[in-house]
């Protein structure tokens, strides 16, 4: 194997999906990009150091997340520390994982943010963009840091037209779909069970409608998922039968068993509870947002998703209906086959080196 001829600072965080993505997709790129993990806010685990130590170099930074802080006066000596690490490991661009950490960044190489999710868009998709006082200026630095990077990426266009409506005109955008690095879920025999998977505490992944939809289907649904936040925020799941925060493993088990799946979120950049279901063959049943239709269309039913008794009834009518539950899992199957971590990676190596061109051997090799 050829030594990687390109080096990229990333940042990420112990505490949130970033460190699987950051791992992933260095794991994809292994051998073809040396990466240097710039890590910010809370301390990783001891199995955490030894992972990414096996895909690059891990230097933590004693510095917060925008999202564990009160005012970005705490986030000023973050671009700092991001420019020193980048010096010191002589990097040929910066990949940052929370756009704000672009803002104010001083680097002579190229910076690309990914726009995973924010507060900002969480408000223009649940609130109609009105944003309380407290966060204006995430809004204020997410728009700065945005506007800094030679290319943002989201992995949906319809979270880069979210972005839109909540910061204005981007630089360029490129989507690149989410991808699930697990084994896919192997179907058991089918149990007359409905599945959904989420952080229900979280407002935008709608639990409420779901939960009241509960009653008017045919079928035990389950609601695997925190119901309580960090921070206080909780929802009481009254009708539904609610498994709490699981191992990833055993919610990979319960899509083993169900025999349907749906998710009734109103806020979300990708899915990937949606995404792991549907590779393992799942009929899907999807809140009638952009996301979904963007990913999904044709190879799920969609319901109004503040509707409960829409949703119950999409959810019947599969129960009713076998032959179409068939049809349906195997045209999510089928879907989710474009959402691989080989397509990712060749599609992240591609705006790596469109950003800082690199010789052709390694062109040919990463693409």
């Amino acid at each position: 194997m050829t030594e990687p001829r390109l080096t990229v600072l990333m940042t990420l965080d112990a505490v949130g999906g970033v460190w699987r993505y950051a791992m992933d997709l260095a794991a994809g790129l292994a051998g073809q990009v040396r990466f240097v993990f710039a890590g910010f806010g809370p301390e990783p685990t001891t199995e955490q150091r030894r992972e990414a130590a096996a895909l690059g170099t891990l230097e933590w930074c004693d510095a917060p997340l925008d999202w564990l802080v009160s005012g970005e006066a705490e986030l000023a000596v973050v671009p700092k520390m991001i420019a020193g690490v980048a010096r010191q490991h002589r990097v040929d661009l910066i990949h940052l994982n929370l756009p704000t950490q672009a803002a104010g960044l001083s680097v002579p190489v190229p910076v690309l943010a990914v726009a995973h999710s924010c507060v900002v868009t969480w408000f223009a998709a649940m609130r109609d963009g009105v944003l309380p006082s407290g966060w204006l200026w995430q809004r204020r630095l997410n728009r700065l840091g945005l506007a800094s990077a030679d290319v943002v990426v989201t992995p949906t266009r319809a979270h880069a037209d979210l972005m839109l409506r909540a910061y204005g005109p981007l630089p360029e955008v490129r989507v690149v779909p989410n991808a699930s690095h697990h084994a896919p879920p192997v179907r058991r025999m089918a149990q007359p069970m409905v599945l959904a998977a989420g952080r229900w505490w979280d407002e935008g992944k709608n639990a409420a409608v779901l939960d009241a939809a509960t009653p008017l289907i045919g079928w035990k649904v389950v609601m695997a998922g925190a119901t309580a936040s960090p921070v206080g925020q909780e929802i009481a799941i009254r009708y539904a039968e609610s498994r709490g925060e699981l191992p990833h493993g055993e919610v990979l088990d319960l899509m083993r068993d169900a025999a349907i799946f749906v998710s009734p979120s109103r806020y979300e950049p990708f899915g990937l509870a949606v995404l792991e279901a549907a590779r393992g063959g799942l009929p899907l049943v999807l809140a009638d947002i952009p996301t979904f239709r963007e990913l999904w269309e044709g190879a799920a039913e969609f319901f109004p998703p503040q509707d409960p008794v829409a949703l119950a009834a999409a959810v019947n009518r599969l129960i009713r209906d076998p032959s179409r539950r068939r049809q349906l899992g195997q045209a999510a199957a089928g879907r989710a086959s474009l959402y691989t971590p080989d397509r990712q990676a060749c599609a992240m190596a591609a705006i790596y080196t469109g950003l800082c061109p690199i010789p052709e051997t390694l062109r040919a090799e990463v693409t």
